[in-house]
């Protein structure tokens, strides 16, 4: 469904870091929005040119009008800079810089007519904290007058007494975001880039399989550094558990952990039944990663067996028609940094790396009976790119916020 320049009004963007910004470069270019009011949330250099500038220049993806208009673009794309108000215009598209707030309640979005916000700064995660909270909270965009907010992150319930609001709901686009209410939900997680990319690497294959020829799964991510990481070894903060975040990311591998299973239940009820881990390492690149899936299936036919083939027809099949748009099927020997800003996709399938081994598994029918039992497990390990930043997540983001919005507005 085409949609025109502007029609949906005003969006409110909260944050400016990597995943802010490069919202705001996606939004500009689909121009679906009328306006775009981004939160900053403090004074930045001089003034609204350097504000500009950082919009304009990123060290991944590098310039603004090149992601816009490749060689052919524009002298000029960042004009009518206005420091009193702290507007600018990027390509037709107004933008307005607010620079006094950070607690999300202290936003001014009803004043400036933003219904719909996205927050992107990653510190209110808990949709159970009220509005009102000292600390900030996500739903004191509610009470700064948005309608419904989208966390870009999943959510994170301190209290482990208190269960999810009714109002709150995680969703990955083209997994389950058909279960957004708008009469029923105002707080909604867009999830992690991990979960993004693995739920688009498990679903066809349940769709294909059923959850029943599933054993047991298991992931690791080998992940870009975050902008969370020192550049530099540095002391690590009171109470800190995990030394290995105060070390050098440009020097290290560093092992750490991603919530990527848990939030996989909430967007595939299916997952539920399997025995499932996730990992997490962490690698000296700006962007750009991967999902290295590994599965346990028993096919239900006694005689059967799940061999590569199969598994890759699976994501060719997705890839050509339910998931267009979200999974590509490819057959090239990619590295990381062919897939970095690759548009549309929540996973590229490295297809011709997926591979699987079949064994006659022996487990004991009962404990010291001495009879055993013996059934064909099919091992298959899946490789799955995606880039955590432009190219896989804030472009799925992009999407969930244009479809949100159509429903809401």
């Amino acid at each position: 469904m085409a949609t025109q320049n502007g029609e949906l009004g005003i969006l409110g963007i909260n944050g400016m870091g990597r995943i802010g910004k490069l919202s705001l470069w996606h939004h500009v270019s689909r121009k679906a929005f009328s306006e775009l009011v981004v939160n900053l949330g403090r004074e930045s250099g001089k003034g609204l040119q350097d504000i500009a500038t950082f919009i304009e220049k990123d060290s991944s993806y590098g310039r603004l009008g090149n992601y816009l208009y490749g060689v052919n673009a524009p002298t000029r794309l960042i004009e009518n800079l206005d420091e009193a108000t702290g507007t600018m215009i990027i390509d037709g598209v107004k933008v307005k810089v607010l620079r006094s707030a950070r607690n999300p309640k202290d936003i001014g979005w009803g004043e400036n007519g933003a219904r719909l916000v996205v927050d992107t700064t990653g510190a209110f995660a808990d949709p159970t904290v009220q509005g009102d909270s000292p600390k900030g909270a996500l739903r004191g965009h509610l009470d700064a007058g948005a309608e419904v907010v989208i966390l870009s992150a999943p959510f994170k319930i301190k209290d482990k007494a208190l269960k999810m609001p009714d109002d709150a709901i995680t969703t990955v686009m083209g997994i389950n975001d058909e279960d957004f209410d708008p009469r029923q939900h105002k707080v909604l997680s867009a999830a992690s880039c991990t979960t993004t990319c693995l739920s688009h690497m498990m679903k066809p294959l349940i769709d294909h399989l059923g959850a029943d020829e599933i054993l047991s799964a298991s992931m690791v991510t080998v992940h870009a550094t975050t902008s969370s990481q020192n550049v530099l070894d540095a002391v690590p903060k009171a109470g800190a558990s995990d030394l290995r975040k105060s070390r050098s990311v440009m020097n290290n591998i560093i092992l750490t952990s991603t919530g990527a299973a848990e939030a996989l239940k909430l967007v595939i009820p299916e997952m539920a039944g399997i025995g499932f881990m996730a990992e997490s390492v962490r690698i000296p690149t700006s962007s750009g990663s991967l999902v290295i899936l590994t599965l346990n299936l028993q096919a239900g036919e006694p005689e059967r067996t799940i061999r590569r083939a199969e598994i890759n027809n699976i994501y060719k099949t997705a890839a050509e028609g339910a998931y267009k748009g979200y999974i590509v099927y490819s057959e090239e020997q990619n590295v990381s940094s062919d897939i970095v800003g690759f548009p549309q996709a929540a996973t590229i399938i490295e297809a011709r790396e997926n591979h699987t081994r079949t064994a006659m598994m022996r487990v004991q029918a009962t404990h010291d009976s001495g009879n055993f039992l013996e059934a064909p497990v099919t091992q298959a390990v899946i490789f799955g790119w995606y880039d955590n930043e432009l190219g896989s997540y804030t472009n799925m983001l992009g999407e969930r916020t244009v479809t949100l919005a159509r429903k809401l507005f």
